[in-house]
């Protein structure tokens, strides 16, 4: 009896497509991915580099946010305690413009109030990361120094400058207010307010000092109006890192879906190919010597 020549190649084909499968899941298993190459799924792929784009620019945004709000919180913290600084400062000025304190009261009061302008100076010079929040952009120069012929006993070396980060497309935050804005202002100089009340204080003239108190005391509410920007801000950053965090969830999601593959349905079709890979290639070590045998035996 003959035997069928085409079985040798039958067979081969069997093995290579029982391998190709098996190459597959073990692939798929390994990589959580159902797609190697573009030719895969060519669709699929198109998107998935859409998505790796916006991934990208989601996680850079993330990683802005991340960088500037502990920034814009410090910077908060610093004007809330220089509000309290002031309010101390209001209150011995208070004091002694009541006309009853001794000459060394007074002097004692002075040496009180300029401990208040100094700790005030310490927070203008808040320090995140070694760059200095209150000097504009100039983040590695500090925002103020000592200086005698400064009216208020110190000057700033900072710009006017502001820095915003971008959070989204198309959406930044400014996250900063120069100093030179908040505590050395035309209008409202903080410092200044100070080194005058310490004047008052130390000539001991009531109406002087009832004087320097009222104007330090201005300065409070303006103060407050600049801690009131950092507030906003760092609303909006905590608002837009949520938002962001919603962003990677729905980008993760789409890559598991495109090109994504269910583990356990994944791990069962690996199993399933190992065993028919097995099978195959133990029926071909049965068949494929006898098959050969007969046909290179077979007559012409």
């Amino acid at each position: 009896m003959r035997v069928n020549s085409n079985m040798v190649p039958n067979i081969l084909a069997d093995l290579q497509q029982s391998q190709s499968s098996l190459n597959t899941y073990l692939q798929e298993v390994s990589t959580g991915k159902s797609v190697a190459v573009p030719s895969d799924n060519p669709i699929a792929s198109a998107q998935m580099v859409q998505n790796t784009i916006e991934t990208a620019n989601v996680d850079q945004y993330s990683q802005n946010v991340t960088s500037v709000l502990s920034t814009v919180q410090s910077a908060g913290s610093a004007l809330s305690s220089v509000v309290n600084s002031l309010t101390r400062a209001v209150s011995l000025g208070t004091e002694g413009a009541n006309g009853t304190n001794s000459s060394a009261n007074l002097q004692t009061l002075a040496q009180d109030v300029q401990g208040i302008l100094t700790s005030v100076v310490a927070q203008a010079n808040t320090s995140v990361e070694g760059n200095y929040i209150f000097g504009g952009t100039a983040s590695t120069t500090t925002p103020y120094t000592a200086d005698a012929s400064s009216p208020s006993g110190y000057t700033y070396n900072g710009n006017s400058g502001s820095n915003s980060v971008a959070v989204g497309d198309s959406l930044s935050v400014q996250v900063n207010i120069p100093g030179s804005q908040i505590f050395s202002n035309a209008s409202n100089n903080v410092l200044t307010s100070l080194a005058n009340l310490v004047s008052a204080l130390q000539s001991g003239n009531s109406s002087s000092i009832s004087s320097a108190t009222t104007a330090l005391n201005s300065t409070i509410g303006y103060v407050s109006q600049q801690q009131e920007f950092y507030s906003n801000a760092e609303s909006r950053l905590n608002a837009q890192e949520t938002v962001l965090q919603q962003d990677t969830v729905t980008l993760s999601t789409q890559a598991t879906n495109l090109i994504g593959v269910n583990e356990a349905t994944a791990a069962t079709e690996l199993s399933q190919a190992e065993t028919a890979n097995s099978a195959t290639l133990a029926a071909a070590a049965k068949v494929l010597p006898t098959t050969l045998l007969n046909y290179l035996s077979a007559p012409s």
